[in-house]
């Protein structure tokens, strides 16, 4: 079994890797209260970077570290902390970034699963896989992240290890490969029965944190002899070798090294996950998911090349591979204000980075000097001189660098790929108490916008009102929260409303045209321009003159035009989406053009199409899933069907019935009061966005009306 050292004993946390295969870079995911930063916990316990274990029910976790962490018992922000792990007496770096589970803060799901090599999704031993397990299963495969699994919590009453396996294949339509057993489960959990060694072991002495080999226990050998051919079954796809021997039926001269390269390279090939069990809380197992993250999960050797394009030309693309000799490129997945400056967490994906180092952004076309680089620990931070390809820190010193950011070798440019956030569903209005307060609260949220970028600040044109919207109610409730502790700031907020968009009704063709003449030089701008809605939610801008008829420098004014009309909304106010506008003709003065009159006349051509074909009120839709005893699900579909939702589907786990069903948001405020009521306190929710959906007629005309007022 593994062993571990503690932090800083041989300076493993500030030396440059050269051996890239020594390193993961892994992320915690699952749904909220699987047990993901108290298996995160027990990670740092046992490789030595911590010296007690923090619990989360006592507001003491180490990576929840922010206020509203430590209160709610929840995380709101993805955490990075890097550790040691020793395993057949070589030493591996493992970077780890724990991730929220709560919908609202999906983004950090986000950006962290777009800049790491595999992760660990963590399953609740009861309820098996759940709404936002789903969620961000969806997101790790979108970015193709290679996974292990853990089943926590199989000491939990009701605990069940086939049922989770089960759900693993209906909901996440994954193939789950049992690496353990778990030896006795709910209050007779005691510990695993590794299915390579063929060895069951308990965890022992002071957390856990002896593991204690023993023989299989004969009440469990037919049922571990069983489960290991099933997992030899597995391994065998991936080796022609181990098939032959299957086949032969010479199981015994199967090595462990053999059944881990197999199974490591299904796992990297997406072909099926690892499976494992145990419990952090109880402190049983967690060690043989450390060893796992080494065997199975992949090294930045392991991963394509990172591919981006000629910052000059985008049709060229370029690749960097993960090795210390090519140019530094690198992406910055998080910022964050500090008092101490701004704190940017990036990726290495490629080449060296040093203190002092003058890298470019490509974005802002700026160079910027890396002023410190830190390997972080939650809230905490050591210094490094140099930072290699595959490592996870954090720089001070970047003004110009946002999340997405590529940052890269002045002499050898490359941008990787952008990050894409969800829309924003819910917003609430906002004002300072005092004339005073209103530099600092503008400060204070461009501070925080700049950092999460889900957090959305808007003017109200008519009103003067400044508006944030953001991913949810709990989202709004934790900017607020932040704004009067963090920032002192005093403000007025209004209730939370649902964010709606508009889209146009039909295709037009219009013309806009801004001419104005004061005395000298004039303003002249024309352009005639079709429009049409879309099926996606995107803006699309199409440049079809020929002849010259615009100039060319014009042409883009026309497009920024459009886009901040868009802005500004329609006929209810409210942003438009889904949206293609072809510029096709127009005309232009030699001496009156100029780009502010086109980007005026473009504006004024949307606003003819507005008038022309109308628009129409688009709501978010959120997928909604309760969980309830049997006796309250007629209380909660009859509720359901008072909020206009779309009953989608009912499922059973055991003792609890699972109703999934589509709900416009604006029903859904306060629910978490009701559905409590309804069910004397016993039935949960939760909810992600699902899309945006046309408002029924009746009830488009009243917020058309409300907005007019």
């Amino acid at each position: 079994m593994s062993g571990q050292k503690r932090a800083g004993t041989d300076g493993w946390e500030s030396r440059m890797q050269t051996n890239l295969g020594i390193i993961r870079n892994i992320g915690i995911i699952a749904h909220i209260d699987a047990g993901k930063t108290t298996t995160t916990e027990r990670v740092l316990f046992y490789t030595g970077i911590e010296h007690s274990i923090g619990e989360v029910h006592d507001g003491a976790a180490t990576m929840d570290w922010m206020v509203q962490e430590q209160e709610r018992g929840i995380t709101i922000t993805s955490a990075a902390t890097t550790c040691p792990w020793t395993v057949d007496g070589n030493q591996f770096q493992i970077n780890i970034i724990d991730t929220p589970g709560h919908v609202d803060f999906t983004a950090e799901v986000e950006r962290s699963l777009r800049v790491l090599d595999g992760a660990v999704g963590v399953f609740d031993g009861k309820e098996g896989v759940e709404a936002q397990s789903e969620t961000v299963w969806r997101q790790a495969d979108r970015y193709r992240v290679p996974r292990i699994a853990f089943i926590n919590k199989i000491d939990k009453i009701g605990a069940n290890f086939n049922f989770c396996i089960e759900s693993m294949k209906r909901r996440l339509k994954a193939r789950p490969c049992p690496m353990v057993m778990p030896w006795g489960q709910e209050s007779e959990a005691k510990g695993i029965v590794d299915l390579v060694k063929m060895k069951a072991y308990t965890f022992e002495g002071d957390k856990g944190r002896d593991v204690v080999e023993h023989e299989i226990p004969a009440e469990l050998r037919d049922e571990a002899e069983t489960r290991r051919l099933e997992m030899l079954e597995f391994a065998s796809e991936m080796d022609d070798n181990i098939m032959e021997k299957m086949i032969e039926e010479k199981h015994s001269e199967i090595t462990i090294p053999q059944i881990r390269a197999a199974i490591r390279k299904g796992c990297i090939t997406h072909k099926f996950i690892p499976v494992f069990t145990g419990s952090a809380l109880k402190n049983l197992g967690v060690q043989i998911v450390i060893d796992a993250v080494i065997h199975y999960l992949p090294s930045p050797l392991d991963v394509p090349d990172i591919v981006g394009k000629d910052p000059k030309d985008e049709k060229i693309e370029i690749t960097r591979k993960a090795a210390l000799d090519q140019p530094m490129a690198a992406l910055a997945f998080k910022t964050m204000t500090e008092q101490h400056g701004e704190l940017t967490y990036i990726r290495l994906y490629s080449g060296v980075l040093k203190q002092g180092d003058m890298i470019f952004n490509p974005r802002s076309r700026t160079k910027e000097r890396v002023s410190r680089i830190l390997r972080m620990h939650a809230n905490d931070r050591n210094a490094a001189d140099d930072v290699g390809a595959g490592d996870i820190v954090a720089v001070l010193g970047l003004k110009q660098t946002v999340t997405g950011d590529t940052l890269t070798d002045i002499e050898n440019q490359v941008v990787l790929g952008a990050m894409q956030f969800p829309p924003t569903v819910i917003a609430m209005s906002i004002e300072p108490k005092t004339n005073a307060d209103r530099e600092k609260l503008a400060n204070a949220m461009r501070r925080m916008a700049k950092d999460d970028p889900t957090f959305r600040i808007q003017t109200d044109e008519e009103t003067q009102q400044t508006v944030i919207a953001g991913m949810g109610e709990l989202h709004l409730d934790i900017i607020r929260d932040r704004l009067l502790r963090e920032f002192k700031v005093e403000a007025n907020i209004g209730r939370p409303r649902v964010a709606y968009r508009e889209t146009l009704t039909s295709a037009c063709d219009v013309e806009g045209r801004f001419i104005r003449q004061t005395g000298g030089s004039g303003q002249y701008g024309h352009c005639k321009v079709k429009f049409a809605p879309r099926a996606d939610e995107g803006y699309e801008f199409v440049d079809s003159v020929t002849q010259g008829r615009i100039p060319r420098e014009f042409i883009p004014s026309v497009d920024k035009g459009i886009k901040n009309a868009l802005t500004n909304g329609g006929r209810a106010g409210y942003p438009v989406v889904g949206v293609t506008a072809e510029l096709y003709d127009g005309s232009y003065h030699d001496v009156d053009s100029s780009q502010i009159a086109f980007e005026v006349a473009g504006k004024i051509a949307f606003q003819e199409a507005v008038k022309k074909v109308g628009t129409t009120l688009l709501e978010p839709v959120m997928k909604v899933e309760v969980r309830t005893p049997e006796e309250f699900v007629g209380a909660i579909i009859g509720d359901l069907n008072s909020r206009r939702a779309i009953i989608d589907e009912m499922d059973t786990a055991f003792d609890t019935r699972i109703v999934k069903a589509f709900v416009p948001l604006a029903e859904m405020f306060g629910y978490a009061t009701v559905v409590r009521s309804l069910s004397t306190g016993r039935a949960s929710y939760a909810m992600e966005p699902h899309q945006y959906e046309k408002v029924p007629n009746h009830i488009q005309e009243k917020l058309v009306a409300e907005a007019k007022k």
